[in-house]
């Protein structure tokens, strides 16, 4: 269990992760906590986006839409591997997923199949949009999927979690393909070696 960092370690974390932050707006104190609480958090997870251009990507998911309001995660991670803030605290991204996941996550254990949707995903995770159609086609360029990596390393290394605590939101709620286009579990790979 822990308690979610402040947006000033949020941030200072991932630039010492090396990575390029934009900041976006009031990005600190943009954020759907009215809705419910956020934390305590257990990991990372990782979507993409099904847009194209960086810029109306990073304003989709600060703002939302009519069905679900902004912000819709934490970062935005474009294709030139910046990291664009867009809003910290509960955010509209998780959604309902498995509880037999989520303990899995907690327990840093391997994860079930994602059978159900009965847990709040939004109070439970950091998560990060990675701007990509998602159609299996649109390529993942070399720096945008160091940042993925980077980022979710930057989260773990905080909490002192293990690369186990990075999932995609296809492995968290049924339905869901995202991310499409490389597998998580070669992401965790690259995050374990990152955390060494």
């Amino acid at each position: 269990m822990a308690t979610p960092m402040s947006a000033g370690s949020f941030l200072a974390g991932l630039r010492a992760e090396g990575l390029t932050v934009v900041e976006v707006g009031d990005w600190e104190h943009h954020n759907r906590n009215q809705k419910g609480p956020w934390g305590p958090v257990h990991g990372v997870m990782i979507h993409h986006t099904v847009t194209s251009g960086s810029a109306h990507t990073v304003e989709l998911c600060r703002d939302g839409y009519t069905d679900l309001p902004g912000p819709l995660c934490h970062g935005v991670i474009t294709k030139d591997g910046r990291v664009h803030l867009v809003g910290y605290g509960r955010a509209n991204h998780a959604g309902l997923g498995d509880d037999d996941v989520l303990r899995a996550v907690i327990a840093e254990k391997a994860l079930p199949p994602d059978n159900e949707a009965n847990t709040d995903g939004n109070r439970y995770f950091y998560g990060f949009e990675c701007e990509n159609l998602g159609d299996g086609k649109d390529p993942w360029p070399a720096a945008q999927l160091t940042a993925i990596e980077k980022a979710a390393a930057a989260v773990c290394r905080h909490h002192g979690w293990t690369e186990r605590s990075v999932i995609g939101h296809l492995e968290w709620q049924p339905g869901k393909v995202d991310p499409r286009g490389f597998t998580m579990a070669w992401l965790r790979e690259r995050v374990r070696e990152r955390l060494k």
